[in-house]
């Protein structure tokens, strides 16, 4: 099977951003942009441990939405916006990323205590995480290291080990991770703002004014913490501590029939092989949005929505 990863950047473009930079013959889109001009105004706004929060709505259910590499919480502002209504929304935005400040060390880690932190300080009670890419992979560690205190994950394209290393030796994969944290770090601001641009529209989103505008946005992260972020799930395999999740687990799998064709896998392929990552998880739903990249929710919000609520109905 010759699926190519979408969970973070493609290993290859990290490597290639310099020659990307050259193509970037334009400025990147200048405000107004689609992602913030209709973001709604949060009814509570705080900090903890360098993780914005962004709260919407009053409602009883807690969720958490935690966006992957580079993004914002302006990735999650349609779901948000749907589900404000009948609970409370923490949209987080994680240090290093939009232009919010980076942290020394392990920044996988340091999510994660934050994240912990935000449920024990506000008292929330078995909240639902729903997280994209890095912010899927970081809902499945929380779900596993803390089984009574979620109640459920959502991960939209991110899995415990990062797809087409699985069978990697602990030592290459730190290796690989290594080199990673290298390449990123030695990133000028313009390679950098090229290789959103060359990502999103390659692999991010179907909409390429989307693509564009999302970059805009991705460009404000620092490529230091971004190299980091990547260097830490690269570095990892969460598959052995699975069946300590209790939690209901759905995964929600992007499938756009043009890159598939490309990587000459089929669609009931790429969920298969979704489904074997995910093995040891006791409680697993599958759901596979057509016509969508790495950005499902993005590239086809109503049908995002209508998935996230037959699982909290579930719940």
């Amino acid at each position: 099977m010759k699926l190519t990863p979408t969970l973070l950047f493609a290993l290859c473009v990290a490597a290639s951003a310099p020659a990307f930079a050259a193509q970037l013959h334009t400025e990147l889109p200048a405000t107004p942009n689609r992602f913030t001009v209709a973001l709604s105004a949060p009814v509570d706004r705080f900090e903890i441990k360098g993780m914005l929060v962004e709260r919407h709505g009053l409602g009883p259910k807690n969720l958490i939405l935690i966006p992957g590499l580079a993004t914002g919480g302006w990735v999650w502002q349609e779901t948000a916006r749907e589900f404000a209504a009948s609970h409370s929304v923490y949209v987080v935005t994680l240090p290093g990323f939009d232009g919010r400040p980076a942290l020394e060390g392990n920044p996988f880690d340091a999510a994660r205590a934050a994240l912990l932190e935000l449920m024990v300080s506000r008292r929330l009670v078995k909240p639902v995480l729903v997280g994209h890419s890095l912010g899927g992979t970081l809902g499945i560690s929380l779900a596993a290291d803390e089984p009574g205190r979620i109640g459920g994950v959502v991960s939209v394209d991110g899995l415990p080990v990062f797809p087409r290393t699985e069978d990697l030796p602990a030592e290459q994969r730190a290796g690989m991770a290594e080199g990673m944290r290298r390449q990123m770090a030695g990133l000028a601001a313009p390679a950098f703002a090229a290789q959103q641009r060359q990502y999103m529209r390659a692999n991010g989103m179907v909409d390429m004014f989307k693509a564009d505008d999302a970059a805009g946005l991705t460009a404000r992260s620092d490529p230091q913490a971004v190299g980091a972020y990547m260097a830490a799930v690269l570095a990892q395999d969460l598959r052995a501590r699975l069946p300590s999740i209790a939690a209901p687990v759905l995964v929600v799998v992007p499938s756009y029939a043009p890159d598939l064709a490309r990587q000459g896998v089929s669609a009931t392929e790429k969920l298969a092989y979704y489904r074997e990552l995910m093995t040891g998880t006791k409680r697993l739903e599958m759901a596979a949005i057509d016509n969508a990249r790495h950005f499902a929710m993005i590239d086809q919000p109503r049908a995002f929505n209508d998935v996230l609520r037959r699982f909290l109905n579930t719940l």
